[in-house]
């Protein structure tokens, strides 16, 4: 098996909002960032994932197993951070703690207590009185502790200082580099993704815009200024969005850009210049011509 999550014409519908037909894959041993603005329905697709949601078309497998006939099985191997703190405020950390383990077989105490250790937690307070940092470092705690084969992350370091996110996100990356865990991590904090992730899904309205490796994602989209007239019929890359630039020149957005297609341009309409975006400007770029489809050329 080489796909830890495989997702397939996915559909779930309420009132004001669709997921409509999700395919997503995640390889295993992959860092995974499900990225997509607020509302794109990324705590949806997890919550179907998971089992907390049924489906009303589609399907969903989890270490080839059936979502949800085998939830049961999927969920003793994974761990899971919800969007929002889902601990008993009243009990304290060490309370916490041996209440999560009571639950999952494959806990590790010797992880936990390291972990409590390096996140300096404070093991006495009553989760209630614990700040947004802490809280954030229990809740990786009790995931990992879990020995997982796969990590589900929603918005995980969301609302946290730049030092907690970073103490997270190391002690999630050295827990995957100990043990091949594949993670699925949703964000939409695109920069901090960018250093962590492999792969890449972005998600807009209900509906995949892109799938692909985060090298590809990151070197294949660029901006191109180009002279005008120059028409991109049967072009080696897509156009995602183009725009006037000044007198005699446009700017085109492409995607799938390799070094080697400058070649493609001539001596009429010539390549003037290749930019490279940040993935905040591609991820932009990618939700901007998924809703604007007129943006590309015919």
């Amino acid at each position: 098996m080489t796909d830890t999550i495989e997702i397939r014409e996915l559909s779930y519908q309420v009132e004001g909002f669709a997921l409509k037909d999700v395919n997503l894959t995640v390889p295993s041993g992959a860092v995974y960032g499900f990225l997509g603005p607020n509302g794109a329905g990324k705590t949806t697709t997890i919550r179907l994932l998971l089992g907390l949601l049924r489906a009303s078309g589609g399907g969903i497998k989890v270490f080839g197993e059936e979502v949800p006939t085998d939830i049961v099985s999927i969920l003793g191997r994974t761990g899971y951070v919800p969007e929002r703190p889902h601990l008993y405020p009243s009990l304290t950390v060490a309370e916490a703690v041996s209440l999560h383990a009571a639950f999952h077989h494959r806990f590790d105490h010797r992880a936990s207590k390291d972990l409590a250790a390096r996140f300096e937690l404070p093991m006495n307070r009553t989760l209630s009185r614990l700040s947004k940092g802490e809280m954030g470092k229990a809740l990786i705690l009790l995931a990992l502790a879990q020995h997982p084969d796969l990590l589900v992350l929603d918005e995980p370091t969301d609302g946290l200082d730049p030092v907690v996110r970073r103490e997270v996100m190391h002690a999630i990356l050295d827990y995957v580099t100990e043990t091949g865990a594949t993670v699925l991590i949703s964000s939409h904090l695109v920069h901090e993704l960018e250093r962590f992730c492999d792969w890449i899904g972005v998600l807009d309205q209900g509906t995949i815009v892109a799938q692909l490796p985060m090298q590809e994602f990151k070197s294949g989209l660029k901006r191109l200024r180009v002279a005008a007239g120059a028409s991109a019929i049967a072009a080696p890359f897509s156009v995602i969005a183009r725009a006037e630039a000044g007198i005699g020149g446009e700017v085109w957005t492409v995607r799938g850009w390799q070094p080697e297609m400058s070649s493609w341009f001539d001596e009429a309409h010539p390549l003037k210049e290749v930019v490279d975006l940040d993935l905040e400007e591609a991820f932009v770029e990618l939700l901007r011509s998924a809703r604007n489809p007129s943006g590309r050329e015919a």
